[in-house]
């Protein structure tokens, strides 16, 4: 399973950005995905998730500004970024739970990160 994010780039403070990943490989099942950040210096943590039936979770330094979505039919999963800040500045990564077959086993796989970085 391969998960391949695009997306990132430099941006002033104030702009927007939308990021995308896409799963492929051996994939009968994906449950929920999520995008992380790491910032320099700090540990990976979660920005947002969706679920498959499109619920979402989003941390509260993003809500209101980051927009997780969902295509299910293509695997992939979006997020579009709004009203960005310095602060927001990290490697942002993708990640998915995959089933590969029916015994619906669940394993968590990662993309490479895409660098997002806004100036003030």
């Amino acid at each position: 399973v391969q998960l391949q994010a695009s997306g990132g780039g430099l941006v002033q403070a104030g702009g927007s950005l939308r990021l995308s990943c896409a799963a492929s490989g051996r994939i009968f099942s994906i449950s929920n995905m999520a995008w992380y950040r790491q910032a320099p210096g700090k540990q990976r943590g979660l920005v947002a998730r969706i679920t498959s039936d499109g619920d979402t979770h989003y941390v509260d330094s993003v809500k209101g500004r980051f927009t997780i979505s969902r295509d299910n039919v293509n695997r992939t999963v979006s997020l579009q970024m709004n009203s960005l800040k310095p602060e927001d500045t990290a490697v942002y990564s993708c990640g998915a739970l995959v089933a590969q077959d029916s015994s619906l086993y669940y394993n968590s796989y990662w993309g490479q990160g895409t660098l997002v970085t806004v100036s003030s």
